[in-house]
Formats: structure tokens, C-alpha cells, sequence
């Protein structure tokens, strides 16, 4: 009878990537072709002991030792399951067979279904289905059954060798939670089969980036050459966002009926793209007005508010600091921090911060309210020692 040999290869093509590390695979191998598997596994050099083929001086070696000898094993059992019926046994059947042709039983079809169906605002639907990706390239086929303990370890390296963070790690994971839960709601499995009745998500302590006073002003002083119109524009509309607090999906989509002029002042009325919050916001009595005085400076608002990607203006912002001499890095979305932040600084209570940035619960905004060095000096003017 024919039968396949395996074997664990650690850097096959001799070459390590950016973060010096390599890939682990599995090769098959029969009748003098082989084929390889990847593990999605990336381990530095001194990480791997080729002599008996395991990881080593790896802090987390034994688990993924261990989800090597299942990776191992699950090929070898879809080997069993052709001879058991009664297959010509090749290595074209490692790749074929075990693939479920009912959905059901496959996570990621499952997920993306109930998705699209579900009634989550669009932006959720959107967070989850981009977890949904990792977890495609990581493993395309991945099953219910094979979401293991073991199997959430190993993604969870998968993760980190694509340089994410740890708070990022755990949203992507309590997104897979979501829809597990789901699946147990609607009966696909029990509570008890939840890997994440062992599995603990990990988060750690986050800090808002802010801008201080100090550097506000520096970029507001900024004088940009003609040259240099699209810094400019950047600038200007990142300005904008820390006097009102806007994020840059709201940003965007600004129009001219979305400003009402009162007898109190103008103000800025719109529905959150992220939450469907309405949120009211009066310019001319948030930080003297600056907003305003901004406005005025394009006469077709139409041409303010279209502005590059994302990703783009946050690139400029990375120049602009360097002009302005602040050596902090900042993205556009400190602009919201920063007007959060310098307003409980300015005595504005939380309650009315929650109110102008829109969020839903105050426990949002509470993470807002560190101390600013400025702070202390200014309560201990009030005191007569």
C-alpha cells in the first residue's frame, strides 16, 4: 500500500523575510514528488532545531510544538480517510480531502452569512468581516471543530508576525468570540465547545495620543509656501477636527446644510457614519470660535471637506509635525483625543464631552480624562498652602 511520508522543514527557500524570520512547513512526500504545506508559522533562526525538527528558545515552544504534531496528524488522518475509501492514495488528496462541502460546519462561510443578514451597523459588519480575512489567510477551511484552543494560540502568533498590537490581537479575537457565540445561539455547537472557555483574551493598559497646548499652537502658527498648498489643506482640516472632535468618516461627508446659523452662533449638526449618533457641536463657542474662523478661509465648503485618504493625510501630518518642530507622532484621529482631552482640561464636564463627541456611553469618554501636567499646576494655584 502507498503511503505518504511527512516530514517538518523549517527556511526551505534559504531566505528570511523583514523581521528575520522564516517560514515552518510540512512536507509530504510519495513516490518521488513531493508537496508542502504551510503551518503559517515564522520563527527566527536560533528559534528552530533542525537536528530533531522542534522549536526552541521560543517562549511560547511548546504550544506550537505541539500545533506542529497536529498539523502533522491532521494530514495524515485525511491520508487514512481516502484509504478507508478506497482512494488511489496521491498527494493531490491532502488538499482535497476533509473539505466539507456543507458550509454549516465551516467557520468562515458561517460568519460572513450571518454578517451580510445581520441588523450591526455597517462600520461592525465591517470590522468583523476584515477578522473574517486574517482568519481566511491564516486557515481558509478552518472548521468549528478545529477552532481550538491550540488553534487560537497559533493565530494569535499568526497576528503578531503581521506586527500587530496587542489590543488589535484582542479585537480580532473578541470578533471571533461574537460569531462563536452566535453559532452557539443558533444551535451549531454548545457552550462547552467555545475555545475560549480556556482561551483568555490579552489587552493591555492603552494611552490616547494628544496634542498639548503648547504643540496645538505651534501647528496653528505653521506658514506653509505656495508650494506646499496640499500641507496646507491637510493642516487646515486636522485643525478643524481638534476644535470640534470630528472623526474622519464625519469629516468626509460634511455638506453645507450640516452647518445652522442661530441666534446663538453656528452650528454643526450630523449623524455619526460610526454610531448613527446625532451630535450638535456650536463652533463659535468651542475654542474661541478657531473652527469658524477656518471655514471661512474656503469659500465652497465642498472643496474643505474633500480632502486625500486617510492614510494619506496622515503621512503629510508626519511632515507637518516635523515642520512644527513636535516631536510626538500623530494621526489624524489625535485630533478627536486632542479636542477630548483639552476640553475636561478646560473644566468642561464629562457629561457635556460625551454629548459633543457623541458617544453612546460615558465610559467612552472617561478614557479621555487623564491629567495633564498643565492640570496639576492649575489646581494647585487654587490652593493656599
Amino acid at each position: 500500500m502507498k503511503k505518504i511520508k511527512y516530514r517538518i522543514v523549517y527556511n526551505r527557500k534559504k531566505q528570511l523575510d523583514k523581521q528575520g524570520k522564516a517560514l515552518v512547513q510540512v512536507e509530504a512526500y510519495l513516490s518521488g514528488k513531493k508537496s508542502y504545506f504551510s503551518t503559517h508559522v515564522y520563527l527566527k533562526p536560533d528559534q528552530w532545531n533542525n537536528r530533531v525538527s522542534l522549536v526552541c528558545n521560543h517562549p511560547h515552544a511548546e504550544e506550537l510544538n505541539y500545533m506542529l504534531e497536529e498539523f502533522v496528524l491532521t494530514l495524515q488522518m485525511r491520508e487514512l480517510e481516502a484509504w478507508k475509501q478506497g482512494r488511489d492514495i496521491c498527494l493531490q488528496i491532502l488538499k482535497e480531502t476533509g473539505k466539507d462541502t456543507s458550509t454549516e460546519n465551516k467557520f468562515i462561510p458561517f460568519g460572513r452569512k450571518w454578517i451580510e443578514n445581520s441588523s450591526i451597523r455597517e462600520s461592525t459588519k465591517s470590522n468583523l468581516n476584515t477578522t473574517l480575512s486574517l482568519l481566511d489567510s491564516f486557515s481558509p477551511s478552518i472548521t468549528f471543530r478545529q477552532l481550538d484552543y491550540k488553534t487560537l494560540l497559533s493565530f494569535e502568533q499568526f497576528l503578531k508576525n503581521k506586527k500587530l498590537g496587542t489590543n488589535t490581537i484582542a479585537k480580532h479575537f473578541r470578533h471571533i468570540r461574537t460569531i462563536l457565540n452566535e453559532a452557539i445561539r443558533q444551535g451549531l455547537i454548545t457552550k462547552e465547545f467555545s475555545p475560549f472557555a480556556e482561551y483568555k483574551i490579552k489587552t493591555t493598559e492603552s494611552h490616547h495620543t494628544y496634542l498639548l497646548p503648547e504643540e496645538l499652537e505651534k501647528l496653528e502658527q505653521i506658514n506653509f509656501f505656495r508650494k506646499k498648498e496640499s500641507l496646507c489643506h491637510s493642516l487646515d482640516a486636522f485643525l478643524f477636527c481638534c476644535y470640534t472632535g470630528l472623526r474622519y468618516s464625519d469629516f468626509i461627508r460634511m455638506e453645507e446644510e450640516n452647518f445652522i446659523q442661530t441666534n446663538s452662533g453656528l452650528w454643526l449638526v450630523f449623524k455619526s457614519q460610526k454610531t448613527g449618533t446625532v451630535t450638535q457641536i456650536p463652533l463659535s463657542h468651542l475654542f474661541q470660535g478657531k473652527a469658524v474662523r477656518l471655514l471661512s478661509h474656503y469659500p465652497n465648503l465642498k472643496d474643505f471637506f474633500l480632502i486625500k485618504s486617510n492614510a494619506s493625510v496622515n503621512k503629510e501630518l508626519i511632515r507637518i509635525g516635523k515642520l512644527a518642530g513636535i516631536e510626538k507622532h500623530f494621526s489624524f484621529h489625535v485630533a478627536r483625543h486632542t479636542n477630548a482631552t483639552l476640553l475636561l482640561y478646560k473644566g468642561v464636564q464629562l457629561a457635556t464631552v460625551q454629548k459633543l463627541l457623541g458617544h453612546r456611553n460615558i465610559k467612552t469618554t472617561q478614557v479621555y480624562g487623564e491629567i495633564l501636567p498643565q492640570t496639576i499646576i492649575k489646581e494647585l494655584k487654587k490652593c493656599k498652602f
